[in-house]
């Protein structure tokens, strides 16, 4: 199992990597392609923000839900070449990508250190 701060790390830094992939691996030519790791990434490092959790900013979002749009993003992040079409000009880095931040979503501890203690101490 992941920690809820190793989680944390790991979304911030994927986040930030995807948004910037496009323009490192040669994608960025304004297509489906190059905007939905970055919208992605973005969705990424909002969900982080806001999750109750320890790197999250606002702690609004519970650690379940925030996993639970991690496996969706991930999901969709991998099939997306195929699904938007673009696949004969780039597919690895999405389905890569997107396999970790959905394994990520599935292998994360379900409640955070701070929801733990939400829990027994109300």
């Amino acid at each position: 199992m992941i920690s809820t701060r190793t989680h944390g790390i790991l979304d911030y830094v994927i986040g930030a990597l995807l948004i910037i992939a496009p323009c490192l691996l040669g994608f960025a030519d304004g297509g489906a392609a190059m905007w939905t790791p970055i919208l992605i990434g973005a969705a990424i490092i909002a969900s982080a923000l806001f999750t109750k959790y320890e790197l999250g900013v606002v702690r609004a979002l519970p650690m379940r839900v925030h996993l639970g749009l991690d496996i969706v993003l991930g999901i969709f992040l991998a099939l997306s070449p195929w699904l938007l079409g673009f696949s004969e000009l780039v597919w690895a880095p999405h389905l890569i990508v997107g396999l970790i931040v959905l394994g990520s979503g599935m292998m994360t501890h379900k409640t955070s250190p701070l929801e733990q203690a939400t829990i027994r101490h109300p």
